[in-house]
């Protein structure tokens, strides 16, 4: 079984789920925090894990 797992990636303004990526859960433990473009927000937000 491989260890990457899909997560999904919500805007921290409009919490809007717009973007989902791997994550190796063994090698990284806290949830990610990525700035990423928002389609509904128009413009660069940071971006976290969700479950």
């Amino acid at each position: 079984m491989s260890q990457d797992n899909m997560i999904k990636l919500e805007c921290t303004e409009c919490k809007t789920i717009g973007y989902r990526s791997h994550k190796n859960k063994k090698t990284i433990k806290e949830r990610l925090e990525l700035k990423k473009f928002c389609k509904r927000c128009r413009g660069h937000q940071v971006h976290k894990e969700t479950k």
